[in-house]
C-alpha cells in the first residue's frame, strides 16, 4: 500500500509542476498589449549606417527615447503603448532623416520603419 501512496503523491507534484513549467517559459516582462518598432538607417546611396542616432518621441507624453545604430544600421524600441503616436527621425554627422510616424491606428505588433539620412 505504501508504494501506491507514494506514486500518487509523486504524481500530483508533477501535474503541480506542469502549469508552474509553462508559465516559465513566457517572457516576464513582455506585455500582451505592447508592441515595438524597428528597421534601418541607411544613407543617401542606400548603406546602412552605423552609429546614427534614431529618436523616438511620444507625441502625449513628449517623452524622447535614443539609439545607436548597431553595425548594420539597426535599431529598435520596445514595450511601446499602442494608444499612442510615435515620431521617429535619424541624425548623424549633419545628415537627419525626415520624420516617420508610428500612428495609433496602426495594428503592427511588430513595425517596420526604415529611415534614410539627407544631407
Amino acid at each position: 500500500m505504501k508504494p501506491l501512496i507514494r506514486r500518487t503523491v509523486v504524481a500530483v507534484l508533477l501535474l503541480a509542476l506542469v502549469p508552474a513549467a509553462l508559465l516559465a517559459g513566457q517572457k516576464k516582462n513582455e506585455d500582451s498589449s505592447s508592441r515595438s518598432v524597428q528597421g534601418t538607417i541607411s544613407n543617401a546611396a542606400g548603406d546602412a549606417v552605423a552609429g546614427a542616432v534614431v529618436q523616438l518621441k511620444n507625441t502625449k507624453t513628449l517623452q524622447i527615447r535614443s539609439f545607436i545604430t548597431k553595425e548594420q544600421g539597426e535599431y529598435y524600441f520596445n514595450s511601446l503603448s499602442p494608444d499612442v503616436d510615435y515620431e521617429l527621425h535619424a541624425m548623424m554627422s549633419g545628415a537627419s532623416s525626415p520624420t516617420k510616424t508610428l500612428s495609433s491606428f496602426d495594428s503592427r505588433k511588430q513595425a517596420i520603419i526604415n529611415l534614410k539620412l539627407d544631407k
